[in-house]
């Protein structure tokens, strides 16, 4: 730690008086910059009610699916109660649940953009790139040790309203369907930030993130088939996908390629927020 003295003068009838202060100037340190960080993130409105938008769509769709396929249980055809599978039925909020994490990825740097912001953090920390690594590492733990959470209630409120045609976490793939879930809405929110900082723009991060996970898996099924094999198990979200998956589709890759793959475009994501934030202005 440095210390700045600074001498100010008075004017006055018989002369001057002097009135030394000191400004303690602060070594930019990796826990300062985290603790400044995260201190930003939950300082947002938008932070605590996105997440609790994912949250509350894994649970609450959880409840729902299963309370109506309970009731439907009666008039599902043979083929249908063939293909049910209890852990899926629990854990499909993900589908909703992902686009809240990704928001809130793409809001929490756009956001800084938008209002000015980054030009102060950037002034606190020159070399800049510390910044991407803290809120990558903040919203890291934060989104996953809260999706493991959301997940699990969902599982466990899934199976109550399922009933009898319900399962438990000691049933086979449960607990890495769970873990694989909160894994999944992890790496994607990571995406998504590293959108938010390429691009700087809250519409076109978002924009961007939901055609990269939705809407391009949507037109990808319109190629020729040997494209579709060649492309498809490869986008983010079909990668993302086989790591909570128990049944996959034909072709799909397996949990652990489907991890790789979904890191793979994490860390090319940063890469490219990384050289984006170092040669441009802020």
């Amino acid at each position: 730690m440095t210390a700045i003295d600074t001498t100010s003068h008075r004017a006055g009838t018989g002369g001057s008086a002097a009135a030394p202060s000191s400004v303690a100037v602060s070594d930019v340190t990796a826990v300062r910059v985290l603790t400044s960080e995260w201190i930003k993130m939950r300082s947002l409105r938008s932070t605590g009610l996105t997440l609790l938008v994912a949250m509350g769509s894994m649970i609450a769709i959880a409840c729902l699916i299963g309370w109506a396929t309970n009731n439907r249980w009666p008039t599902m055809s043979p083929g249908e109660i063939a293909r049910f599978d209890p852990i899926s039925r629990s854990l499909s909020g993900v589908n909703l649940a992902e686009l809240a994490i990704g928001v809130l990825g793409v809001l929490l740097i756009s956001g800084e953009y938008a209002t000015g912001m980054i030009r102060a953090t950037l002034s606190a920390v020159p070399a800049r790139l510390p910044v991407l690594w803290a809120k990558a590492v903040l919203y890291a733990v934060v989104t996953f040790v809260l999706m493991l959470v959301a997940t699990l209630i969902a599982f466990v409120s899934g199976q109550f309203f399922l009933a009898g045609h319900g399962t438990t976490l000691a049933a086979a793939g449960a607990v890495s369907s769970i873990i694989g879930v909160a894994g999944y809405l992890t790496l994607v929110g990571l995406l998504a930030l590293a959108l938010g900082f390429i691009i700087r723009s809250t519409a076109g991060g978002i924009a961007t993130y939901v055609g990269l996970l939705l809407v391009v898996p949507r037109i990808g099924e319109l190629l020729p088939t040997g494209w579709q094999t060649a492309i498809l198990p490869y986008l983010p979200s079909n990668a993302g996908a086989s790591m909570y998956t128990l049944h996959p589709d034909p072709g799909s890759l397996s949990a652990g390629a489907g991890l790789l793959v979904l890191v793979i475009w994490v860390v090319v994501g940063f890469a490219a927020a990384a050289v984006m934030l170092t040669r441009r202005d802020a």
